[in-house]
Formats: structure tokens, sequence, C-alpha cells
């Protein structure tokens, strides 16, 4: 099993920045891909950005492409999404989940799935 916490989410002005990040514990970390998804208000699951667990050519959706970033830290068991230029409509719920490549999380495939942190951007 791995257990992953998100934090960081919070309350913030459209164009300002936020970090998440995903603590995870339990079973060898880095050995899965990860990735975070969102939920906003009425509509469906979007996955964000996936990095695989050597961290080398991280993915994102288009939505985020050029203002979201994904890393990762394998010693500390954190993977992380640094979000810049934030809009309105990226208020949403954010989850990671770990599963086995990114290429499956991007098909919705994956192991294993935090419980979320809300992230609000105002206009």
């Amino acid at each position: 099993q791995v257990q992953l916490v998100e934090s960081g989410g919070g309350l913030v002005q459209a164009g300002g920045s936020l970090r998440l990040s995903c603590a995870a514990s339990g079973r060898t970390f880095s050995n899965y891909a990860v990735g975070w998804f969102r939920r906003a208000p009425g509509k469906e699951r979007e996955i964000v950005a996936g990095i695989s667990w050597s961290g080398i050519s991280p993915s994102y959706g288009n939505s985020v492409k050029g203002r979201f970033t994904i890393s990762r830290d394998n010693a500390k068991n954190t993977v992380y999404l640094q979000m810049n230029s934030l809009k309105p409509e990226d208020t949403a719920v954010y989850y990671c989940a770990a599963g086995g490549s990114v290429g499956r999380l991007f098909r919705g495939e994956s192991d294993y799935w935090g419980q979320g942190t809300q992230v609000t951007v105002s206009s």
C-alpha cells in the first residue's frame, strides 16, 4: 500500500501561485509514476500533470502547459506541483495519484489516490 497526502491548497488571486505537495508513505514510492488530477464542480476529473519514477520527461494536460510544473524528490517521498499564473478556471480539488506509468495515469488508471486539497482562484 501507498498512502498519499496532499497539502498546499488554498485561496489565491488570479495571476498568483501555489505549490502543492503530495507526501507518500508505505511501499517504495520511488517505483511509481505520480500524477496530479483535479475535479472542478460539475466537471469531469482532469489530469493535470504526470511524472515518471525517474522524474524525466514530465507530461502535462493542455490546459496547464507552460504554467504548471511537476517535480519529485524521491529522497523525501514527495511530489510537487508548482502552479503559476493561476486562473479562476483552475479552481478545483486537486488530487495526487500513483500508478505504474505516466501513460497509465493519463488513461485514468491509478493504483493509489490521496484525499485531495482545495484550490480556489478568485478573479
